[in-house]
Parts: C-alpha cells; sequence; structure tokens
C-alpha cells in the first residue's frame, strides 16, 4: 500500500508539473505572440470612458446586450436554401482591379470605384484617394500559420500590388478583418490609419506610428481632405484572444462628400442601430453590407441574408453590395447560401444589387455591368 500511495504521489506530482508548465507556456505565449496585438493602458481606458457611453472601464458593449454570444441549443436555419459543402470545389474566377493599369493615377473626386477582394476586404477610390477596408489577405485566418480557416478564393494581387493608400480603415479587431501579417507589409504605403476605439494599440505593437492612427468611438467623427468619415454602431463583439473580448471596440461605417455618401456594416447583427444610422445621415448611394458566416448559434452578431437586406433597404441604399462571403468559412451554411439568399430578399425589398468577381472593379454610375451571378455559371461548367 505504502508503495502505492508513493507512485500516486509521484504522478500527481508530475501532472502539477506538466500544468504548471503549460500554464506558464500559454501566459508567455499571449504576452509573446505579436499577433494577438496590444493592450490599453489605464489612461487608454480613462479616455474611451470619457469618449465612449457603451464602455464601462473595462470593456465595451453594445446597445441591444446580450449575455452570451452563443446559442448552442439553437434549432436548425428554417431558411436554408443552399445544400452544398461550406467550400466549394473549384477556383473562384478573379478579374484584376483597374488600378493596376495606371497604379499612380488618381480619380477625380467625383468619381467612386469600389474593388472587392473577397470576404470583407474592400478598396474604395473615393474623393480622389485610395481607401482600404479591412485587408486579409493571408491563406490563413488565425493568429498562427498552421492552423485555423484557410481561405477558398484568393485576391488577384498580393499586398505589394496594392496601391499607395491614403487611408486604411478597420471595422474591429477578429482575424477575419484584422491581419497582422498585411498590416506589416503595407504600412510604408500607408498614410492613415482609421480605427474603433482600442484597436490603434495592435497597430503601435506593429510598429505602426501613433501620429499616423486616428481611433474613433461610435457617432464621432473626422475629416480627411474634404471627406468626413463617421464612425457609426453595430452589434457585435471583439478579441483576438480568448482573454480580451470586448475590450476594443467594433463597429460600422459611413464615408461622405459633396458627392457620394456611402456606409460599410463591418460585422453586426440586426439591431435598431441601422434606422438611427439613417435617421442621422439619410439615404446612402451604396451600402455594403455583410451576408455571410451566420448561424442560428450566434443570431445576434451576424446577420441573415434575408436581415442584411432589409437594414439595406432602412438605410435608404440605391445601390447594394453583398460581402463577407466568398472567401473563407467560418460557418456551417453552403458557399453560395449567403449571395442566393440575399439576392432573393433584395428583390423582395426591391433593392439594386452589384455582384462584381473578387478583383473586378465596379462604378456606381453603370450598376447593371455589375449585376453576373458569375458563381452560377461556374457551378453549370462544373456539372458539364
Amino acid at each position: 500500500m505504502k508503495k502505492l500511495l508513493h507512485f500516486l504521489a509521484i504522478i500527481g506530482i508530475v501532472i502539477v508539473g506538466v500544468i504548471a508548465v503549460v500554464s506558464l507556456f500559454a501566459i508567455v505565449f499571449l504576452k509573446a505572440w505579436k499577433p494577438f496585438g496590444g493592450k490599453a493602458s489605464k489612461a487608454d481606458r480613462k479616455n474611451y470612458a470619457e469618449r465612449a457611453a457603451n464602455f464601462d472601464g473595462k470593456k465595451f458593449h453594445n446597445e441591444e446586450d446580450f449575455s452570451a454570444v452563443m446559442d448552442k441549443n439553437a434549432a436548425p436555419d428554417p431558411l436554408t436554401f443552399s445544400k452544398r459543402q461550406p467550400r466549394p470545389d473549384f477556383e473562384f474566377p478573379t478579374k484584376m482591379p483597374d488600378y493596376l493599369s495606371d497604379p499612380e493615377n488618381r480619380l477625380p473626386l467625383e468619381e467612386f470605384r469600389v474593388t472587392w477582394f473577397g470576404h470583407s476586404s474592400l478598396l474604395l477610390q473615393m474623393h480622389g484617394m485610395n481607401i482600404l477596408i479591412d485587408p486579409v489577405f493571408s491563406e490563413m485566418i488565425s493568429p498562427v500559420s498552421w492552423v485555423g480557416s484557410k481561405r477558398f478564393s484568393h485576391p488577384p494581387v498580393s499586398v505589394a500590388q496594392l496601391p499607395e493608400i491614403d487611408i486604411l480603415i478597420l471595422s474591429h479587431d477578429h482575424y477575419d478583418h484584422l491581419d497582422y501579417d498585411v498590416i506589416c507589409q503595407i504600412d510604408p504605403k500607408v498614410k492613415q490609419y482609421i480605427v474603433p476605439l482600442g484597436v490603434e494599440n495592435h497597430l503601435k505593437r506593429w510598429k505602426v506610428k501613433a501620429e499616423k492612427i486616428t481611433n474613433m468611438a461610435w457617432w464621432e467623427e473626422t475629416e480627411i481632405n474634404g471627406l468626413t468619415i463617421a464612425c457609426t454602431p453595430s452589434q457585435h463583439f471583439s478579441g483576438r484572444k480568448l482573454v480580451d473580448n470586448m475590450t476594443t471596440l467594433w463597429c460600422s461605417w459611413v464615408l461622405k462628400d459633396d458627392y457620394h455618401k456611402i456606409f460599410e456594416n463591418g460585422d453586426s447583427g440586426f439591431a435598431p442601430h441601422f434606422e438611427k444610422i439613417h435617421e442621422k445621415y439619410g439615404d446612402f448611394d451604396f451600402a455594403l453590407m455583410e451576408c455571410g458566416q451566420y448561424d442560428v448559434q450566434w443570431p445576434k452578431v451576424h446577420m441573415f441574408p434575408e436581415q442584411s437586406a432589409h437594414a439595406a433597404k432602412i438605410l435608404g441604399a440605391k445601390v447594394v453590395q453583398p460581402i463577407h462571403w466568398g472567401a473563407i468559412v467560418l460557418s456551417r451554411h453552403g458557399w453560395d447560401d449567403p449571395v442566393e439568399r440575399f439576392l432573393l430578399a433584395a428583390e423582395k425589398e426591391n433593392l439594386t444589387v452589384i455582384t462584381p468577381c473578387i478583383g473586378q472593379t465596379a462604378r456606381l454610375e453603370t450598376p447593371s455591368l455589375f449585376m453576373e451571378r458569375w458563381w452560377r455559371r461556374e457551378v453549370l461548367t462544373l456539372l458539364r
């Protein structure tokens, strides 16, 4: 019996030792791994509390708050349209962006162009400037390169082929919207960053100069060379590691000048903030609306496509483009379910919807040129 107790004691010590080593490694990893980003100081948090009504001194909150992101007991989605797998078994077609034909050329102030690189990565050419939103070009959507959600469609250009960027805008700090490798590569090309509160600390840790960064709370506005950029609410959450959820802000964006008024959705569940945004800014010329990566298990932080189309209607959008699909798998729906459901709902809402290919540069003045439902052609070709 004594030998058995002695043996069990040794096993216990070994287990405790292993747990201690693993815990120490986890703590060091969380602190040392740069892609996790930075964190707010005491002075930062005081500043956030003064500027943001939805910051309690430690965390940010949604206007329509909820106790949990996940609802694991939710019933299956009754509106599933597609029976396809989450990942397509063919490579999405891409086109080369217009700017590549003359990368030094700047559009006149009154012209607007949008180039979609898949998911929520966008290049807006507006007010004579190049505006990059949520650029994610890495193969793996993860803090490490060997595990995570791997892209199934690829941008037609590399980070090195992007033009000089006047403004880089981020909606929040999730990995499918904030790519550490992209920021490190593109920073020499970027003149100015616009981010929600707290995200500036990630950029600073990644050696972005503080004077290049403007952080914003909901309903704050800034002006750059005559272009107004407003940080507007969304219903979502944030975090780059398990221990920092809700410590940085998430948002949508309004960009407006004398010629155009643009709305970029960020990530959001359906909530009353869309009505408030419309009440303040009126009808929009163009709205970029998320329509993918939804699930009944997290219904409050991503819109279902029908909600996304209805939100665009509330915003008074003259032209709409569905985004947050076509690049990575973060949910269980079929790969074409988001866009097909969005189009069906948009038709009922009487919305004008463009669906350019990845990399194709679209123009608002001729939306009919960008309405090809190209993924259907690809499916038909595959089935022949």
